[in-house]
């Protein structure tokens, strides 16, 4: 599989997005979620430097969301059997994404706060 043309790599990229949005609801969440973000930044016009925290933030977390159910599916098909280390290293990818997410909701309340506070 290695050096294909970029049309396939591109394609298997694809094709891991939408298994990631048909499988996991918090990629539809947190996708939705971005179209929001990026629905206000289209209506209030701020500075591109909003623009840019705000959407390389959404980008982060849905990479994120990726990861996560990367390791999810990966770790699930080699051991099918709940044990603790693979549920901390699922729960620590989790988390990684938690934390993503509220940095989303903090950035986004203080763009608010300075758009709104003029």
């Amino acid at each position: 599989m290695k050096n294909q043309p970029f049309h396939r790599r591109l394609g298997f990229a694809w094709h891991g997005i939408s298994s990631a949005w048909r499988a996991e609801m918090s990629m539809r969440q947190q996708t939705v979620a971005t179209l929001g973000v990026i629905l206000t930044l289209l209506w209030l016009r701020p500075a591109p430097v909003w623009w840019a925290l705000l959407l390389l933030n959404c980008g982060l977390v849905l990479a994120a969301e990726l990861f996560n159910s990367a390791l999810e599916h990966a770790l699930d098909h080699l051991h099918p059997e709940p044990h603790p280390a693979i549920g901390l290293a699922k729960d620590c990818a989790a988390g990684a994404v938690l934390l993503l997410s509220i940095t989303g909701v903090v950035l986004f309340a203080c763009f608010l706060f300075a758009t709104f506070s003029r």
